[in-house]
């Protein structure tokens, strides 16, 4: 069963990383300079504590997530009435979501229609 509760979609998995900034920073560099290489199925998302990743994907915010996977809504007009969110509350969570991957923001005819893209998540932390 993946983090939305759903046996029988297909997974979309996110592998997230835990990394300091400073660490990160170090990391990006090092790649940049071609010292180290990325591997295929190293993190592409990293988040600075197991506590930031808990803000992300709060239970609110997987709930959130589980009504635009199931009912897919057209807008953010729709999303607001079948969540009972406001709006401006919906696009500051799904700015966030977005900035980490997890949906898509498609913007069509004036409006943003929310779209899920990960629906499992694998963390990856080192000491």
């Amino acid at each position: 069963m993946n983090i939305l509760g759903d046996k029988t979609l297909k997974k979309n998995i996110m592998k997230i990383g835990v990394l300091s900034r400073e660490e990160y920073q170090k990391r990006t560099i090092a790649i940049a300079k071609g010292e180290i290489k990325p591997k295929k199925d190293d993190p592409k998302v990293f988040f600075e504590s197991m506590e930031s990743i808990g803000q992300v994907l709060s239970g609110q915010n997987q709930e959130l997530l589980r009504l635009i996977r199931d009912k897919h809504p057209v807008s953010l007009a729709q999303l607001e009435i079948l969540s009972g969110r406001k709006k401006s509350n919906l696009s500051r969570t799904l700015k966030t979501l977005s900035n980490y991957g997890i949906v898509d923001l498609i913007r069509e005819k004036g409006t943003v229609r929310p779209v899920v893209k990960a629906t499992d998540f694998r963390v990856e932390l080192s000491l």
